[in-house]
C-alpha cells in the first residue's frame, strides 16, 4: 500500500511538534491530573480522596471501552476528525470539572474527559500516524513520545502555580481554554483530511476478500501476546506511578527527598526515548519491548532487594517504562503492517486501558492488604512474568518468519 502522505508544505517536524504540544496538554490534564489537583479538590469540597482520584480511573475506563471504535474511525476517515474531537471533549470535560457543584457532576465530567482520552492520547495518535505515514511511522511515533515524556514536567508545576494563585476551579477552566485555543487549532492546521484509501488497502470489514498478504502465521496468538505484554506493562506502570512516593518512603526515604528523586522519572523516560530514536531504526521494534520489559523488571528487583542507590532504580525502571510507550505503537505496526494498524491499535488499546483504569485501585488494595513490601513483591513477579511473555513472543515471531526479528 502506498502510504498516505502529508502535503509537501507541511514538514513532519511541524506535524509532530504540533501534536506533541497537544499530547503534553492531554496527558497533563488527564493521567497526571490527580497528582497536583486531588489534594486541592479534597480540601475545598470535602469529597473523599479515593473518589476524586477515581475520576481519572473512570476516564481511562471510558477510553478503553471506546478505543476499538476509535481505531475504526481513524482507519476509515483518518486522524483529523478524531483528534479534533479530542480537544473539544477535553475542553468540555475540564469546564465540567471546574464548575462541578457536586461529586456526581464531577464524575460525569470525567466521563467526557475519558472520551477525550480515548480519542486524543497515544493510542489514537499512534493510529493516526500509522494511517498518515504507513511503514515510515516509526520515527514520528518515537518523536511524539519525546514530547509526551515532558507532560508531568510541564503540567505539574504549571498546575501548582495556577492552583496557588487562582484556585483549582479556575485552573481547570484555563486548561480547557488551552485545549480549545492551542491544541485544537494546532491539530487542525497540521492534520489534513486524508486521501481515500486505494481498493487494495481496504480492511476486512470493507472488502469481502482481504489480501492474504495482510495476514501472518499464528496471528491470533501473536496479537494476544502483544496485547497481554502491553497490558502488563501499562498496569505495572500505573501502579508504580500512583504509589511512587509510598514505595520510596517504604525504603526509608524522607518525603521531601522522595519528591526530589521523583523529578528524575521524567528525564529518565525521555533520555531512554532519545536513545531509541537514535538507534531504533537499526533493529526490530520487538527488541524495544524486550528492553522495556527487562529494564522494568530489573528496576523493580532493585527496589524489592533494597538496593541502596535508589536513583539507579528510578533511572532503570523509568527508562524501561518510557520506551514501553514507543513499543506500544511501533511493535503492532511492524508485526501487522500499516493497512490494518489503526483498527488493530484500537483493539490492542482496549485491554491495556482497562487495566490502567483498574490498576490504581488494585495497587491500593495490595498496599492495604500486605503493605508496600508485599505490593513491590507482586509487581516484581508480574514484571518477571512479562519478560517471559515477551520472550515467548520473540520466539514465536522468529519461528513464524523463519529468521530472527531485526
Amino acid at each position: 500500500m502506498d502510504a498516505q502522505t502529508q502535503p509537501p508544505s507541511i514538514d513532519r517536524r511541524l506535524v509532530i511538534s504540533a501534536l506533541g504540544v497537544a499530547q503534553i496538554l492531554a496527558w497533563g490534564t488527564s493521567f497526571y491530573f490527580p497528582a497536583v489537583f486531588a489534594t486541592a479538590i479534597v480540601s475545598d469540597t470535602g469529597w473523599s480522596l479515593g473518589l476524586v482520584v477515581s475520576g481519572t480511573s473512570l476516564g481511562l475506563l471510558v477510553a478503553g471501552l471506546i478505543s476499538p471504535q476509535v481505531g475504526k474511525l481513524i482507519d476509515r476517515h483518518g486522524g483529523r476528525p478524531v483528534l479534533l474531537a479530542s480537544s473539544l471533549f477535553y475542553g468540555a470535560g475540564l469546564v465540567g470539572v471546574g464548575l462541578a457543584p457536586n461529586l456526581p457532576v464531577f464524575l460525569l465530567a470525567w466521563v467526557v474527559i475519558g472520551v477525550g482520552m480515548g480519542t486524543g492520547l497515544y493510542d489514537a495518535v499512534f493510529a493516526a500516524l500509522g494511517r498518515l505515514y504507513g511503514h515510515e511511522a516509526r520515527g514520528p511515533i518515537t518523536n511524539l513520545t519525546l514530547f509526551g515524556g515532558f507532560a508531568s514536567t510541564v503540567c505539574w508545576p504549571l498546575s501548582a502555580f495556577m492552583i496557588d494563585h487562582a484556585g483549582w476551579r479556575i485552573a481547570c477552566l484555563i486548561y480547557a481554554a488551552l485545549h480549545l485555543g492551542i491544541a485544537l487549532p494546532l491539530q487542525m492546521a497540521v492534520i489534513r483530511p486524508p486521501a481515500a484509501k486505494p481498493l487494495s488497502a481496504l480492511t476486512p470489514e470493507m472488502a469481502p476478500l482481504p489480501p492474504a498478504s495482510e495476514r501472518i502465521a499464528h496471528e491470533g496468538l501473536i496479537f494476544a501476546l502483544v496485547a497481554l505484554v502491553l497490558s502488563f506493562a501499562a498496569g505495572i506502570g500505573a501502579i508504580v506511578i500512583v504509589n511512587f512516593m509510598i514505595f520510596l518512603q517504604a525504603r526509608g526515604v524522607d518525603y521531601a527527598v522522595a519528591v526530589s528523586l521523583g523529578t528524575l522519572f521524567g528525564p529518565a523516560q525521555v533520555g531512554a526515548r532519545v536513545i531509541e530514536r537514535l538507534f531504533g531504526s537499526h533493529y526490530h521494534p520487538i527488541w524495544t519491548m524486550i528492553a522495556s520489559c527487562t529494564l522494568m523488571a530489573l528496576g523493580l528487583m532493585m527496589l524489592f532487594g533494597h538496593f541502596p542507590v535508589l536513583f539507579l532504580f528510578i533511572l532503570v525502571y523509568a527508562a524501561g517504562y518510557g520506551i514501553s510507550w514507543i513499543g506500544r505503537g511501533t511493535l503492532p505496526l511492524a508485526l501487522f503492517g500499516p493497512v490494518r494498524f489503526p483498527r488493530l491499535m484500537g483493539r490492542i488499546a482496549f485491554p491495556s486501558l482497562i487495566v490502567q483504569a483498574l490498576a490504581p485501585s488494585a495497587g491500593a488494595l495490595l498496599i492495604e492488604a500486605g503493605g508496600p513490601d508485599r505490593a513491590i513483591a507482586v509487581l516484581t513477579g508480574l514484571a518477571l512474568l512479562n519478560v517471559v511473555l515477551i520472550g515467548f513472543l520473540w520466539l514465536l515471531c522468529r519461528r513464524t518468519t523463519g529468521s530472527e526479528p531485526r
